[in-house]
Formats: C-alpha cells, structure tokens, sequence
C-alpha cells in the first residue's frame, strides 16, 4: 500500500507540472530544456537518439519507487511491483494499438532481438533476411545464432537515398530467388527506423510483404514508440516486434518492449536469461499461451526494473507539459527539418534526400559534411578513422556530442530532433562541425 500511495503522490505532482513555454515554437525548446531537464548548463544534448533522456518529473518518481524499494524490499518486490507492472502495460499498450497481454517489459532491444531469435525453432539451412542497414547488435546476434543453429543470412544491399517502392522490390526480388534455389526463407528482419542514415523504414509494407511470401517478420523498433506513430501496429501483426521507451519515450534507461501477437505466444516458451516464469512443456500445455506469455516476464531476475514502471508518468508529463504524442512528434519532426536546412545552410552542403522523400517522415536529420576523401587525399579507409575523430572532439571540447559517419563515400552527421531543441542547438551543430572540419583539412585527425 505505501508504494501505491506515493505513486498516486507523484502522479498528482506531474499533474500539476506548468504547460507555460511548450508552445513549441523554434524559440521554446532550450527554455523547456532548463526548466524541465537535467543536462548541465551549456551542454548541448544533439543524439538523442542514441540513449534518450527523461524530464526531472520522471526522475523524482524513479527515485520515489527506488527508496519504497529499499525501504521494504519484499513487501514492494513480491506485492507492489507486479501491480504497478500491470499498470504500465495497461498504459503503453493502446500506443501499439495492441492489447495489453501482447505486450511484455525488457530492459532493451537487444534483450528482445535475443529473446526472439533464440525462441525460434531454427532448423539448418533456414535463411535469415536482413538489409545492410541493420544496426550492429543485431546482425551480431544474427551471426551468434547462425553460428549455433546453422542458419544462413541473407542481406539485401541498400545505399541511400533511395525510394520505399525500391527496397520493397529488392526485398521481394530477394525472397523468391533465395526460394527459388529451393532455400527455406524463415524469417525477416528490419527497422522502424534506421539507426543510420537516420531514415524511416517502409516497415508496414515490409511485414504485409512477409505475410504475402509466408515468412516471419521480425520488426527492430528501437527507434519507434515515442518516435513515430505505432497505433496501427496491432492492426498489422508484425510477428514480433522490439521497441525501446528509454529512447524517445523519456523513461529511464533501460526500458523497452516486446510485442507478439496473441497467435504467436506459443513462439515464445523462455526468456533471456531463463527465469523463475519458465515452465516445462507439460506444465505450459494446460495454460493459456497469453497467460504464459505474461508470467514468463513478469520476473527475469534480480535488477531495477522501476523504469518500467516510470511509463505512466513519462506519458502524462508528455501530455501536460507537451500537448500528447501527436504534438510531441510533429514538433520533432518539425525542428529536425527545419534545423537539418539551417545546417546545410551554415555547412554549404546538403540534407540527405533533398525534401521531397518519405523516408525524411521522422525526428532524425542527415547532413553531409563539407570534406571529401578527394579533397583530403586519403583513402577511402581513413573515413570512418576522421568521422570517429570528429565525434570524440565533439564530446571533449564542444560540450556536445555529434554523430557523424563515413557513408557511401561522404562524410555525414545524424542530429535528433526532440522537444527540447530550438533552431539556435541545430546552428551551433553546424558551427561546430564546420570547425572541426577546418581542424581535419589541416591534418589535426592525424595526431589522435
């Protein structure tokens, strides 16, 4: 009871946050930075998209659960949890446009892409499709399971900009040759969003392909809830799908979720690591799939699962203080637009994909970087060596940190559009970069 009681305290509390400066204006985001976040003065938070962050409202109830936590350890662990565990699904499901019991708490996406992938019944020989996009942890866990369950792996070779109709045709081009080699296509595996380039995914039109071709579609959004709209999730049926909420739902790190379709509850018979909610065949046969499902995930061991729990307050905090995820979104959007110009502007350069694409319909920008491997006179391999310089200036010297990459021979950087950015972050992106390419072209990089 004392944990519900200060969960109803602080819930109330984030009900009470001023909504005063979230107009979302290109002049309100470093205002509702200062008042609502804890980055230290001056720094500018540019990647977003690779750790998150959340509001002080949602640290001051994290905290709030923690010192229940200690203060009676079981009474919270054993009773209070599971409760506000259930609470949380029941919060964050209608954001997939799914039920709550299709929906299951893990600390990232990369639990989850193993939590699937090492459910699966592979035989040898079954091949795996993926697109040379993927991000890193997943194409190695790919590679792991291929390594122990002699499956093969199947890459379709993307170089953007590119339109959606394109990877559609190359993906299905893909399918029916591999099959027609008399190959046994299993499973596929793609994004929401590109970790990089920061792009959106066709991945609807991908999962309505997997159903037409009769395979599994495995659908990586760890840049999804929060990000984009995902309400029509449940209505598609991915097999399965990972989600991130440290990301772009502004819950503590780490938090992310798993969602399987009440059909194919059946897929799922452990977790990773196994568990207390592990039950053998037998005992799993008299249940309910949907029952099983949820009492496999309600304990994976012992760790701090209270970001979990912090979801039904990041999503009021979102809707007092921004206006809802609609509004959240399209402010995102918006800024990463509008500052991916300004940046392109200050650089001389470009936005990847000009304006006219629909892979641009997220809260990620792509500029190119005014240096060139001719320009430079080095190889093409000491790209990634400048970019890697490049990114760790950033963090030493710029109070910022800046994704930039080597791809497809030019130099890029991904910045995060988010609530609390204004133009004014983007324009110090830009002025930043600019210099650390001066620093480049006079052979700074060289030194280390």
């Amino acid at each position: 009871m004392h944990s519900l009681r200060v969960y109803s305290t602080i819930m109330d509390a984030t009900t009470k946050v001023s909504i005063s400066g979230a107009h979302f204006t290109s002049g309100t985001g470093i205002a509702l930075r200062q008042a609502h976040f804890s980055f230290a003065q001056g720094y500018r938070p540019l990647n977003h998209g690779s750790f998150g962050a959340f509001p002080k409202a949602v640290a001051d109830y994290q905290r709030q659960l923690q010192l229940e936590t200690e203060a009676r350890p079981d009474t919270f662990l054993r009773y209070t949890y599971p409760k506000l565990l259930q609470t949380a699904r029941t919060a964050i499901a209608p954001l997939l446009g799914a039920d709550m019991d299709e929906v299951a708490f893990i600390p990232n996406a990369t639990t989850g892409v193993n939590t699937v992938l090492r459910n699966i019944n592979f035989k040898e020989g079954h091949v795996v499709v993926y697109f040379n996009t993927i991000y890193e942890a997943c194409l190695k866990t790919l590679q792991s399971v291929a390594e122990t369950a002699g499956i093969q792996l199947c890459s379709v070779d993307l170089t953007y900009p590119i339109e959606d109709g394109e990877i559609l045709k190359k993906f299905e081009d893909t399918i029916r040759s591999t099959q027609a080699m008399g190959k046994s296509v299993k499973l596929a595996m793609f994004d929401t969003v590109l970790t990089f380039p920061g792009v959106r995914f066709p991945w609807e039109a991908l999962v309505k392909s997997c159903k037409k071709l009769g395979i599994l579609s495995f659908v990586d959004g760890a840049h999804g809830i929060g990000h984009i709209d995902l309400t029509h999730l449940g209505g598609l049926k991915p097999d399965f799908m990972i989600s991130n909420c440290y990301k772009w739902l502004m819950v503590p790190r780490g938090c992310a979720i798993l969602y399987v379709p009440f059909a194919n509850h059946h897929l799922i018979r452990t977790t990773f690591p196994t568990s207390v909610g592990y039950e053998k065949p037998n005992t799993r046969e008299v249940m309910k799939p949907s029952d099983y499902f949820v009492h496999l995930f309600v304990k994976v061991s012992t760790t701090d699962n209270t970001p979990f729990l912090c979801v039904p307050t990041a999503l009021k905090w979102r809707h007092e203080v921004c206006g809802g995820e609609e509004r959240v979104r399209t402010y995102c959007e918006r800024i990463a637009k509008a500052g991916g110009q300004r940046m392109a502007e200050i650089l001389g350069t470009e936005v990847l994909g000009g304006s006219s694409h629909s892979f641009q319909q997220c809260c990620f920008t792509n500029v190119r970087l005014p240096l060139s491997i001719a320009q430079l006179d080095v190889q093409e391999a000491d790209g990634a060596v400048i970019a890697k310089w490049i990114r760790g200036k950033t963090a030493e010297q710029y109070e910022t940190y800046i994704t930039t990459k080597f791809y497809a021979g030019a130099f890029w950087t991904r910045i995060s559009g988010q609530v609390y950015l204004s133009v004014d972050d983007f324009e110090f992106g830009a002025r930043t970069l600019l210099e650390l390419c001066r620093r480049v072209e006079a052979g700074e990089w060289k030194q280390g």
